[in-house]
Parts: structure tokens; C-alpha cells; sequence
């Protein structure tokens, strides 16, 4: 069933500067395609160094000279109200813009994607008057204080996996805060940025306070990491590409950055475990969701004995119902990888993980669908079994729908396979026994553990970010404002006489 047309579909192009549009007469373009089928459905203006330039110096400028900074806190907030108001009432257009050109399945879109950035920024919204530094304890001669400033103009580049709600973690946070912004979105999904940076201008934020720069990440984010006027970076996205982001800023500011980077998260299964039905239905929910294209995926899975097979048996049946189709098909369950050649680096790991031993369960080959053989990429959920630490499919990022088993006996073996050697971003763990699950979240290094449950929830408080090789710093929560914010600390002496 085709919900909508991917052909009557139209993106606004070209970069967000000013307050709107614009195009780059001469620039080189790109080809953009649409996961699902491959097909090319927009050229796409690549940024040079002189236009990232432009962009932040106008960014920049408005932020010296507007009243952004400057305005009452509550003000901000509700531009910012106003512009989660927009983005829900915007759904019909922005819900098919988010859907045609990503792996976000457009019934996932409409019922996740939307509200959840709408509510992101409503909650940096209401943040935006709760910090402003304290008082500091000193001798009754003086006043000591912190007092909390934006940093000025922040950089951002967001990944591909879930554009909209990305925007709305990064921008949403930094401009709460009185920054200004200058976003790159991924290339490969470049245009529901340009949607929601129109909105935002609707909803009342100044032009220029929040720009959009198109671009490969080896210019343009490369351009905005060194940029001088940029006073922080924040990024989500690969280890290697956060690792020589935060190198450029070490080298061309220092200027502080937020990373969150990747992830190889285990699921800890006790034995005791309640409902193993829904057990089996959320660890299979946790790698299959977004085709297994999400940083906090739960790839690792480590049962202890007792119920090993049990639990396969019943993940192995989720993983053969799902129904690969792009995203514009209502009744598809599984959308595609987001291009061919990150299908072919899956299947390369697969192989790699049965050379080094790993037993398929089930998957292991890309789906023979139409829109496949069009040129969309569709891999099969894929359970692996006979793996140890040291296989391919266990080491490594796959950012695709492929589940490792591991078995132990007691806890602390169950505890050492869980461990990576250098990601820690996520992390599940399942059993009735409160003690031992809070046993289990003391030890487990990672920056998020669920107990009981995988995934995030509405529950925007709560900060997100790794461990390890999975980054440095916060997104969501209190401290992602905070990160935002840089603190003045002064003392004044009252008591010379004037």
C-alpha cells in the first residue's frame, strides 16, 4: 500500500541564510537519492570554505546586534514554543520531506519523529530561564557569583539517521541558551533542516541567528570546525569523524565540543527475566528499529544459559516477520539502508563475522524486493550465534539490523562480555532481581543503562550521551543546556569606601 507519492513529493533546496533560500550560482552540486529506491530526486548546493564563511559571519554579526542574547530569558522561550507549535501543524509537509528522503518510514514520522522533536523543543524552551549561575559563599565583605553567557555562535552537524529530532537536540539546546547557530545536516539528508530553519524564522528567531550550510563534511563541516567565530561545536555521528572534529577544534580554538559518537551496546538477559514474549519482542524491536541505523542500537546480546534458546528461538521469529519496503509503503516494517554502499559495508562485516566463525540464524543477505532492485538496499534482520569478543560483527559498528548472541553462566561473566573494549554509549539490562540490575548499572560503563526496557522514552530530562570511544559531553537534559552556556565567575568588594 503506497501511502504517498514519492514522485509529487517536493524539498526546498540550496542553503538557510538570512532568514531564507539561497542558492549558490556556480557552486558544485550533488545528486541526492532517495534511500528507498535509489532514485535521484534533488541536486543538492555543496558549501565551499567562502560560503561557510558567509554564514558564519552573518550568524555572527546578528548575534552581536539582535537582542537574542540579550532578551529576557522567557521571550526566548516562547519563540521557541512557538516554533515546536509550528512544526506539529507543519506535519503534512514536513512528515513527507523527513519521509522521502531518509530511512524514517513515513508512519514512524508522523507518530515519533514530529511529535518528539516538537516536544524537544518545548523542553529546552522551559529551560531557558532555570540556569543563570548562583551565588558563591564568600566573607560578608564581598559578593562572590557566577554568572551564566552563551557562548556565542555554536556549530552543528547531524547525522543522517534522524534528521529532524537531531535539529531539534542540537539547535534547540544552543539557542534556548542565547546562541546563535549554523547547522550542517548530513548530505545524504540535507532537506527537512531547511524546513524546519524556515519555521523557526516563522515562530519569530532573528534571521541569521540560526543558519543552514549544505555541504560534505570534508569541506564544509571541516569549514565550520575551524571557523574562528565558531565558539563550540557539537556532533553526532561516527567515532573517526567526531574524533578529527574535536582535533580540528583543539587546533584551531581550543573550543570546547559535545560528541556523540558511536555505539556497539549490549542487552544483558538474566535468566529470571519477566515476560520472555515481550523480552524477545524489545531485543528485537532495538536492532530492527530504523534498520538498525541508530547509535544506541542494542546489538549485542548476552542471555545467560537458562533461557539462551528459548529467547533466540522467539527474536529469530521477529526478525523473519518484518517486511522490508520503503518508506512511503504503510505496510512495511523494515526501511531501507541509507545507501547502497553502506548496505554493501553491512554485508562485508557479515562476512567477515562467518569467516571468523559466526553461525547465521537468520538473514545474512540483502532483500529481493523491487524497490530493492531498483536500487534501494534492504538488509535482512540478521541473528549471528558462535561469535566470541574478537569476531568482526561483535568489535565493530554495523549501523544495520544485525544481532550477536553471546551465553554466560554467572554474572560476572555475563558482566565481562557485556564490557567493550572502546564504546560505552547504551546499554540494557533485564532481570526481576533489583539487586542485581542495580549491581549490573553500577558496573556497566556506559553513559545510558535501561533497566527492563530499551530505548528512549518522552522523558526529555534525562541526558544521553557515551563513555569511552561514544563521546564526550550531553545531549538532552540540564546539561546539554548547560553545555551551551559558558559561566563568568565574579567577586565584587563592597566594603572600600568610595
Amino acid at each position: 500500500m503506497q501511502t504517498f507519492d514519492p514522485n509529487q513529493i517536493s524539498v526546498p533546496t540550496g542553503h538557510f541564510i538570512n532568514g531564507a533560500l539561497v542558492g549558490d550560482a556556480g557552486a558544485e552540486t550533488m545528486a541526492v537519492r532517495r534511500p528507498s529506491d535509489g532514485q535521484v530526486y534533488a541536486q543538492l548546493p555543496l558549501a565551499d570554505e567562502a560560503l561557510v564563511d558567509r554564514a558564519v559571519e552573518a550568524s555572527w554579526k546578528a548575534w552581536r546586534s539582535s537582542d537574542w542574547a540579550r532578551r529576557a530569558p522567557r521571550d526566548r522561550a516562547r519563540v521557541l514554543r512557538r516554533w515546536a507549535d509550528l512544526v506539529e501543524a507543519d506535519a503534512p509537509t514536513l512528515g513527507l520531506i523527513e519521509a522521502v528522503g531518509s530511512t524514517r518510514p513515513v508512519r514512524d514520522v508522523m507518530a515519533w519523529d514530529i511529535p518528539f522533536t516538537a516536544e524537544g523543543l518545548r523542553f529546552f524552551a522551559e529551560y531557558a530561564d532555570k540556569i543563570g549561575g548562583e551565588v558563591a559563599a564568600t566573607q560578608h565583605s564581598q559578593l562572590g557569583m557566577t554568572i551564566a553567557e552563551p557562548y556565542g555562535v555554536v556549530g552543528a552537524i547531524t547525522p543522517w539517521n534522524f534528521p529532524l529530532v537531531m535539529v531539534s537536540w542540537k539547535v534547540g539546546a544552543a539557542l534556548a541558551a542565547g546562541n546563535a547557530v549554523v547547522l550542517k545536516p548530513s548530505e545524504l539528508t540535507p532537506f527537512s533542516s531547511l524546513r524546519l530553519a524556515e519555521l523557526a524564522v516563522q515562530a519569530g528567531v532573528p534571521a541569521d541567528i540560526f543558519n543552514v550550510v549544505q555541504g560534505y563534511g570534508h569541506v564544509a563541516g571541516d569549514a565550520l570546525s575551524r571557523h574562528q567565530r565558531i565558539a563550540k561545536m557539537t556532533f553526532t555521528g561516527s567515532t573517526r569523524t567526531g574524533s578529527s572534529i574535536m582535533a580540528t577544534c583543539a587546533q584551531y580554538g581550543p573550543k570546547p565540543v559535545t560528541l556523540e559518537l558511536g555505539g556497539k551496546s549490549p542487552q544483558l538477559v538474566f535468566d529470571d527475566a519477566p515476560d520472555i514474549d515481550r523480552l524477545a519482542a524489545l531485543i528485537a524491536g532495538a536492532i530492527t528499529g530504523n534498520a538498525g541505523q541508530v547509535c544506541v542500537a542494542g546489538s549485542r546480546l548476552i542471555v545467560q544459559r537458562g533461557i539462551a534458546e528459548e529467547l533466540i528461538e522467539r527474536v529469530a521469529a521477529h526478525f523473519a516477520a518484518h517486511r522490508p519496503g520503503p518508506t512511503w509503503d504503510a505496510e512495511a516494517t523494515l526501511p531501507p539502508i541509507i545507501s547502497a554502499s553502506q548496505g554493501v559495508r553491512i554485508d562485508g562485516i557479515v562476512s567477515r563475522a562467518k569467516e571468523a566463525g559466526a553461525i547465521v540464524r537468520c538473514g545474512g543477505s540483502f532483500a529481493d524486493i523491487a524497490a530493492a532492485r531498483q536500487g534501494g538496499a534492504y538488509y535482512l534482520p540478521t541473528l549471528l550465534e558462535g561469535v566470541d569478543g574478537d569476531n568482526p560483527a561483535v568489535r565493530e559498528e554495523i549501523f544495520g539490523p544485525v544481532l550477536t548472541v553471546q551465553t554466560f553462566e554467572e554474572e560476572d561473566e555475563g558482566l565481562l562480555l557485556a564490557a567493550h573494549e572502546c564504546y560505552g554509549l547504551a546499554a540494557g539490562v533485564h532481570t526481576a532481581d533489583i539487586s542485581r540490575a542495580l549491581r549490573a548499572v553500577r558496573k556497566l560503563e556506559a553513559g545510558t543503562v535501561w533497566v527492563n526496557r530499551y530505548g528512549r522514552s518522552n522523558d526529555f530530562v534525562i541526558p544521553t550521551g557515551g563513555y569511552h570511544q561514544s563521546g564526550i559531553g550531553k545531549d538532552l537534559g540540564r546539561q546539554a543546556v548547560e553545555a551551551n552556556l559558558r559561566f563568568k565567575s565574579v567577586l565584587v568588594d563592597f566594603a572600600v569606601p568610595v
